[in-house]
């Protein structure tokens, strides 16, 4: 039974799959957008959304608990310049746009950005 199983494994150990979820959410502020699976996308789109909502309110303790789920470059970028951009929006900072499947093995492709 799947009770208190909360996400998808992605194919991965626990360990790789965090750590394949804080690079998709380390590029994902950094560039702006990026093309990845759904799957990986849907995984990815909580995170990245309760980081930006953290981070509309920045004082120390919050800048420290970002510190410890991604980089110091990238948690300056997202205080000083991604949330700002949301202070008036409640919720939803990320698009998913589909573009399509993979040639290779048919895996559906889309784009997540930041709105």
């Amino acid at each position: 039974m799947k009770h208190l199983r909360k996400g998808k494994k992605l194919s991965r150990k626990k360990d790789q799959r965090n750590a394949l979820k804080k690079a998709l959410v380390t590029a994902l502020f950094l560039r702006g957008r990026i093309t990845t699976t759904l799957t990986k996308a849907k995984a990815t789109t909580p995170i990245a959304e309760k980081f930006i909502t953290k981070a509309k309110s920045p004082d120390l303790a919050v800048r420290r608990n970002i510190l410890q789920g991604l980089s110091p470059r990238v948690t300056s970028k997202l205080i000083k310049d991604i949330a700002p951009r949301y202070s008036s929006r409640s919720g939803g900072y990320t698009r998913i746009i589909r573009i399509g499947v993979r040639k290779s093995d048919a895996a559906p492709m889309v784009i997540l950005e930041l709105i």
